[in-house]
Formats: C-alpha cells, sequence, structure tokens
C-alpha cells in the first residue's frame, strides 16, 4: 500500500515527539479528509440540481419519510438536528424554487406541514441517485466483504462517540 500524506504526518509526529503515540491521527485524520473530499464531491453532484446538501438533507428527509412525503418542521428539525431557525431558512430557500410547501396541519391549526411538491420529488429521486453513483464509484476500491467490515467499524467507533 502507497504512503500517503497522513502517514507522513503521522512519522513526524513519531519523530519529533517519541514520547508520543500518534497512530489514532492516521484514523482520524483519514476519516476528516475523506468526509472533506466526499462533502466536496456531493456538493458539487447536488449543485447540479441547484440545491446545496443541507437542502438536499430536506428533500431527502422527506421522501424517505414516504408518501405523502409531508412531515411538520418540529419532526424535521428532530431528524436533521438542526435549530428552528436553521431549518426555517432552508424551508424558504426551497419553497421559493418550488421545491417544498407550506400548509396548515388539518389536526391543527397552529401547526404546519411541508410537503415535497411534483417538483421537488423529481429533484430528490434524480439528486440521491447521482449522489448514490458517485458513493458507490469510491467505495469501489474496496471489495464487497471490505466495505461492510469498514461500516461495521466505522458504527462501532460512532456508537462509542454517541
Amino acid at each position: 500500500m502507497m504512503e500517503d500524506p497522513v502517514d507522513r504526518i503521522v512519522a513526524q509526529w513519531r519523530r519529533e515527539r517519541p514520547d508520543l503515540e500518534p497512530a489514532p491521527m492516521a484514523v482520524f485524520g483519514r476519516i476528516y479528509r475523506i468526509s472533506r473530499l466526499m462533502g466536496d464531491r456531493m456538493a458539487a453532484v447536488y449543485a447540479e440540481y441547484g440545491i446545496g446538501r443541507g437542502e438536499f438533507d430536506v428533500l431527502a428527509t422527506l421522501r424517505r419519510a414516504g408518501e405523502p412525503y409531508t412531515l411538520s418542521p418540529k419532526e424535521m428539525t428532530a431528524t436533521l438536528m438542526l435549530t428552528s431557525g436553521g431549518m426555517t431558512g432552508r424551508l424558504d430557500r426551497l419553497e421559493r424554487v418550488g421545491l417544498v410547501a407550506r400548509a396548515q396541519d388539518p389536526d391543527d391549526r397552529r401547526a404546519l406541514r411541508i410537503s415535497l411538491t411534483a417538483k421537488g420529488t423529481e429533484v430528490v429521486e434524480e439528486a440521491v441517485t447521482a449522489g448514490l453513483r458517485v458513493q458507490h464509484e469510491v467505495l469501489a476500491v474496496l471489495s464487497g466483504e471490505e466495505r461492510e467490515r469498514l461500516g461495521d467499524l466505522l458504527r462501532q467507533l460512532l456508537g462509542g462517540l454517541e
């Protein structure tokens, strides 16, 4: 396996601070770099559909909810771990471009329901397909067994943090 920039950073720390064990830097440095690079790739994919990553998250949350692709802002805020103000900004933008619609909740006059429009459904369907295509391409360097093992290890690591 070829040396990468993270290997060089770890080697430099080993040389400069032999009293430290910098091995965790190799793991987290790579996770950070992968996240940044994939974030940039995904942003480019979503930009082709006129949306950003945050807007994709809103559309995808509605689509994953199943028919009729409608949720309350409170349900969406909890799922996306956003403040109500952050959610409002995303919804305003998506509503302006016709991808979501706000409507009065028929069961509670004080509440709203957010729904995907036909255009929003089309955009999220195309964007998720294109995004997954990129993710599959990137993961093609690993075998199926390696991808599954990596997913398991990352789930374990994430569980330890949460």
